[in-house]
């Protein structure tokens, strides 16, 4: 695309906060837990929660995994058809990049460290479908092959020997491999395991600790015990009651008895001779990963559904130690003057988060519906949200409590709503394009006023400091800036766009827009003419920004899942934040500008520590 203005200063990069799950691993050290956000790889403390971060891949990191000695950590990534996916070689201790493995095309589907770091394994996805052995100390190639037979599915899942460098195991549709290096030759040698009459979809293996056996879970809810000296099966369960919904992840314990997640989020502790289930908890989301903290006292659960749960092996009960949506987050809000608590809103409910901890303080559940905006009043004393359902409901912020609801406030759903400063009246915008003003009393709320204009969804409405003048913003290409004394059109302002976004400068003489044509103009309050234009992206729409209270600079973010801070005087980017793996929705600077935070259609929330520009 064409050079941009702040491309020269993208190597500023703003640091960031977040979670999001896949694959969970706990570090050997027994003091950190690594899992993949977005781009980056997250490297959390367990005791203080402090979270570091291995920056390099260019897209989504699909695996990681850490090594025996604990240190040296992998990860691979997907990338867009026909290209390369790079795998990252990572020292743990220095976090820093070692190696940029290249040779896999479209997506890394699994990696594994041989028992003494001497080789990394790599397992492409389809569209690559061969396996790989690296030699570490040279970070170069020693050979390949492709993974399954031409007559079985794709080969999905991958572990090493717990004892020889030589021997590792692939699994997937219809396929179990034990695979030999000959390094002498620069040949890997696959044999195919029997199962007998037994047709499975492998989706997780495991490897004792001594070699003798390993395991496997199938899309069927059974577990196949096997042989990696003879390739045969040695038994497999549970006959009669599998685990509903298919194993998704494995854990093998010292005792010899197996942690067994399933796709209907039941974690259950079985029995080595018979795989039955003697304890068994329930966990929200298909199980995605188990890891133990050393000899297994203590293990970690992550879901789909991003949570992380510990689990105690003795009382076997789970906590709930980190969480976040795992729908499109479509708003984020802070309240007047407060930097420590935020709310963000999503499909079936709205969540307050305390940010210094990054911890989740209250959940409002709506069942079914899509909570599309919220804004807490300026008195602290509620949440007033608007919902697809074309109902206002406002909640208290400490409690969840429901205070009241507005029923059909709009016809298509309510799509924006913003406040007056006295808390008397609430501005709101619908998916029909109506703009309502209502009154709001102690125990009433009246519809004072309707504003036919728009003719499409009112995506966005702010208003000015005295309660006297909004602007709506709608997917119809037009904003209107409205008085709301007289209840009468100001001005209107037309571009060849659907706008999603429109702030005041803190002056309110100008507003600022953006949406679908990936500009940001700059407008006179007044007469509703165009000042100036930025390219504010090179690709895609633009969905989301805010001014710093001085109005001396404001953010933006969109489907380039970017975060850019621009100078509003110079209209030039003077920092990017890359870290999102989803189009962004929406952001906020915080009151007091000590971060940004902003929320995206993945369901993920990342908090970025504010550039104080020198």
């Amino acid at each position: 695309g064409p050079a941009w203005p702040g491309q020269r200063q993208l190597c500023r990069l703003l640091s960031l906060t977040g979670h999001i799950l896949s694959g969970l691993i706990c570090h050997p050290d027994q003091e950190h837990i690594l899992y993949p956000l977005g781009c980056t790889v997250v490297i959390q403390g367990m005791a203080n929660g402090k979270q570091r971060f291995l920056h390099g891949h260019t897209n989504n990191v699909s695996c990681v995994v850490v090594s025996k000695s604990g240190m040296l950590v992998a990860s691979g990534q997907v990338t867009f058809m026909g290209f390369k996916a790079d795998i990252i070689l990572w020292d743990f201790k220095k976090e820093e990049l070692l190696a940029r493995l290249s040779l896999h095309k479209g997506r890394i589907e699994g990696l594994a460290f041989s028992p003494n770091d001497l080789y990394l394994v790599s397992l492409g996805g389809q569209d690559d479908g061969s396996v790989v052995v690296w030699n570490i100390p040279k970070r170069e190639a020693v050979c390949g092959s492709p993974a399954s037979a031409r007559s079985a599915g794709n080969a999905t899942v991958l572990a090493f020997s717990r004892c020889r460098d030589e021997m590792f195991v692939t699994a997937g549709n219809g396929t179990i491999r034990v695979w030999e290096l000959d390094l002498k030759n620069r040949k890997i040698r696959p044999t195919e395991c029997q199962t007998g009459q037994l047709k499975r979809v492998i989706t997780c293996v495991k490897m004792a600790d001594d070699d003798s056996c390993f395991y496997v879970g199938t899309s069927s809810g059974d577990i196949l015990k096997l042989n990696p000296d003879n390739k045969l099966m040695s038994d497999y369960g549970p006959q009669k009651d599998k685990f509903s919904m298919g194993v998704t992840a494995l854990l093998l314990l010292k005792t010899g008895d197996i942690i067994v997640g399933t796709g209907g989020g039941i974690v259950a502790l079985c029995k080595g001779s018979n795989y039955k289930a003697m304890k068994k908890i329930q966990i929200q989301g298909t199980v995605t990963s188990l890891t133990r903290r050393g000899q297994g006292h203590q293990f970690f659960a992550g879901t789909n559904e991003s949570q992380i749960y510990r689990v105690n092996y003795t009382e076997f009960k789970e906590e709930l130690i980190a969480t976040c949506h795992n729908e499109a987050i479509h708003d984020i809000v802070f309240p007047l003057g407060t930097s420590d608590l935020f709310a963000t809103c999503s499909k079936n409910d709205i969540r307050v988060w305390h940010t210094p901890e990054n911890r989740e303080l209250l959940r409002i559940v709506i069942p079914n519906m899509t909570c599309r905006a919220i804004e807490f009043m300026s008195d602290g004393r509620s949440i007033i949200s608007a919902w697809n359902d074309g109902k206002i409901r406002a909640f208290m912020p400490e409690t969840g409590r429901l205070m009241y609801v507005i029923d059909h406030a709009h016809s298509l759903g309510v799509t924006a709503i913003a406040a007056t400063s006295n808390c008397r009246r609430i501005i709101s915008g619908g998916g029909e394009g109506q703009v309502r003003v209502w009154e709001i009393g102690e125990r009433t709320r009246k519809l004072e006023e309707v504003l036919k204009e728009h003719i499409s969804a009112v995506s966005c409405i702010k208003i000015k400091k005295n309660d006297r003048e909004c602007v709506t913003a709608s997917l119809d290409g037009t904003c209107i800036i409205w008085d709301i004394v007289r209840f009468i059109r100001n001005q209107m302002i037309l571009a060849n766009t659907l706008f999603q976004c429109v702030c005041y400068h803190p002056e309110e003489y100008q507003i600022i827009t953006s949406g679908t044509d990936r500009r940001i103009g700059y407008w006179e309050v007044f007469d509703g003419s165009a000042i100036r234009e930025l390219e504010g992206s090179a690709s895609g729409s633009i969905n989301g920004m805010d001014i710093t209270s001085d109005g001396a600079h404001f953010v933006t973010g969109g489907d380039d899942h970017l975060v850019k801070m621009w100078d509003y005087n110079e209209g030039e980017v003077t920092h990017v934040g890359v870290g999102h793996s989803g189009s962004i929705t929406r952001l906020k600077i915080c009151p007091g500008n000590k971060y940004i935070v902003s929320v995206s259609a993945d369901g993920a929330i990342l908090r970025w520590r504010y550039p104080h520009t020198p």
